[in-house]
């Protein structure tokens, strides 16, 4: 029998307090078990606090020795059992919570992902379908209507698709047709997982809806209000704790959930717990943004296990539907699985195939970093890069635009103006301390500002500050992420208050003084500005290199600007970021390609 050595041990980590605690823990309930068993455990903690859901013993030298001492642990037990740890035979190592929420999640999406909805018309839904999305001069279909037609025909769809590619319009056009099928109101819910990213798409919607060849009533049934995923789902000031979940589900028809690149394992899991078994579930998102903070990368695991091809029926069904020709009377009966559940957009509406920052984006994404760079100084109106060599120039630049900037929100007429304003330029940090972080940059601006008389100096808080909450307070209907602005309030007198907008579409003030926990935020990290969309870009990259700069960071970035970025940094770390990938260890994606 093969049997683990001092060599075969994989190499220690430094352990934090907490895997030294559960360590410890491990060691008192089963006091004969090998060392492995705790260095494993502690590796387990470590990975998990850098996004892993899971250790994959196969990537070991001697793996089957491993996973031998590890079956010979008395808190280590198989998928099912009621251990602290869960090993896979195959060879990944859990904490139980997270492999209860990896396998309840696969299981309810491979559930959601089969067969075919029932009573839907399918000739009310192809007239739809060419009505909302006319074929192409070539006669060939949109692939956004190929979009709409599977989250129609699915209970759950996936809506992938970089920066313009439109998953929002498709998605209130599926809205549309949705409510043309229903024959009864709908309850409709829309979901995001920072505030910022929920106003944005309250805007998307309010926005597509109001365009939408379709009768006054349907249009006006497409609800424009939207709601954190916390909020939807009735978080606790932590997090940890739900009001609605397997127990106690959501009143809902439909969910659609955007910006799911940010959603994690175990928020994911919550999600589908807490939704009937006849609710349809779409999520848009794009799958080559960073994956949330906590662990797991859901939406590309998801996308990853939806690579196979389309099935041959489904396709077909899609083609009768989306040209007219021959389309069934009835729901056919054919075995479809999640492959025909996700679709991935490519075509850009937002850049041209020519523009600086759509081919930045693709440039990026394909790890090409000396092609990047070289867009980048090649005098793009659109993009431009700076060496940070050249401290002068990054002053200038960062005392020119953010005066400006913060000259032009405050000037606006209304709060509600203002945060509109505000959201025409941010700048971007990979890092969050150190000299170049958004902590020692949010006090250098508030410093220069003083010095211009932009803002009033020797005060917490100030006519033009931006404020964004770090920490959820359900009471206040105020979530980590969410961004506010601090103005005076012409209802009370000039005092001052801190507006956010609501869900609705308006503004509210809060005193200063009631704020859960929050941060300037005149610069924010590069991770704090998912969900998050500006006129006008200036990425700060870190001069030297860090585990944090990655492809995927990169990407994040310079997705967030619609019409201009700057970029200021060192050309060798850029080219070396655009190499380095995030990969986090999990077993969603095998367990849904299963």
């Amino acid at each position: 029998m093969a049997s683990y050595t001092e060599e075969t041990l994989p190499k220690a980590t430094e352990a934090s307090p907490l895997a030294r605690h559960f360590v410890a823990l491990l060691e008192r309930l089963g006091p004969h078990d090998p060392p492995i068993v705790g260095e494993l455990a502690a590796r387990l903690l470590s990975a998990g606090e850098n996004g892993d859901v899971c250790l994959d013993l196969r990537q070991e030298t001697e793996p089957q020795a491993l996973i031998t001492a590890l079956q010979q642990s008395s808190v280590v037990g198989a998928p099912g059992e009621w251990k602290p740890l869960i090993l896979y035979p195959a060879g990944r190592l859990y904490l139980y919570r997270q492999w209860q929420a990896e396998h309840q999640l696969a299981a309810e999406l491979i559930r959601r992902g089969q067969g075919l909805r029932k009573n839907v018309d399918l000739e009310v839904l192809s007239d739809g379908l060419q009505r909302l999305f006319p074929l192409r001069s070539d006669g060939s279909p949109d692939e956004q209507a190929i979009a709409a037609a599977t989250a129609i025909l699915k209970n759950f769809a996936v809506i992938s698709g970089g920066p313009g590619t439109g998953k929002t319009t498709t998605v209130v056009k599926v809205l549309a047709l949705l409510l043309e099928q229903a024959k009864t109101p709908l309850r409709i819910a829309l979901t995001a997982p920072t505030g910022k990213a929920a106003a944005r798409l309250r805007e998307s919607i309010s926005r597509a809806r109001a365009a939408l060849p379709c009768t006054p009533e349907v249009r006006a049934a497409i609800p424009v209000e939207t709601a954190t995923l916390h909020r939807l789902l009735g978080a606790n000031a932590s997090g940890t704790s739900f009001r609605y979940g397997a127990e106690r589900q959501l009143r809902v028809d439909v969910v659609v959930l955007d910006e799911a690149s940010m959603v994690n394992l175990t928020l994911m899991q919550q999600l589908l717990s807490a939704l009937p078994k006849g609710a349809q579930l779409i999520i848009l998102g794009d799958r080559d943004q960073l994956a949330s903070v906590e662990a797991g990368a859901v939406l590309d695991d998801i996308c990853g296990a939806g690579e196979a091809a389309r099935s041959p029926q489904f396709a077909a069904l899609l083609a009768a539907l989306l040209t007219g020709r021959g389309a069934p009377c009835g729901c056919p009966d054919f075995p479809s699985g999640l492959a025909d559940a996700i679709v991935t957009l490519k075509e850009s509406r937002r850049f041209t195939a020519q523009g600086g920052i759509g081919s930045l984006c693709r440039t990026i994404n394909a790890g090409q970093g000396e092609a990047a760079l070289q867009l980048l100084r090649s005098g793009d109106p659109q993009v431009s890069w700076t060496d940070l060599a050249e401290p002068a120039a990054l002053t200038t630049a960062l005392a020119d635009e953010v005066d400006a900037w913060v000259g032009d929100y405050l000037a606006a007429k209304n709060p509600q103006e203002a945060l509109q304003r505000f959201g025409n330029f941010m700048l971007l940090t990979a890092l969050r301390q150190g000299s170049l972080g958004s902590i020692a940059l949010n006090l250098a601006l508030e410093q220069m500002l003083v010095r211009r008389q932009r803002i009033a100096s020797g005060k917490l808080w100030y006519a033009g500050r931006p404020v964004m909450i770090t920490r959820n307070a359900p009471a206040q209907d105020l979530f980590n992420g969410d961004i506010g602005l601090c103005l005076p309030d012409p209802a009370a007198d000039g005092a001052l208050r801190v507006f956010f907008p609501t869900a609705s579409g308006e503004v509210r003030g809060l005193a200063p003084l009631t704020l859960p926990a929050h941060e300037t935020a005149f610069a924010m990290t590069v991770h704090k500005s998912q969900g998050s969309e500006f006129r006008r870009v200036l990425l700060l990259l870190p001069g030297q290199r860090s585990a944090i700069l990655s492809r995927e960071l990169l990407y994040t970035a310079v997705s967030r600007a619609r019409e201009s970025l700057k970029i200021f940094g060192v050309g060798e770390i850029f080219v070396a970021a655009c190499q380095e990938r995030i990969q986090r260890t999990s077993g969603l994606r095998e367990e849904l390609g299963r």
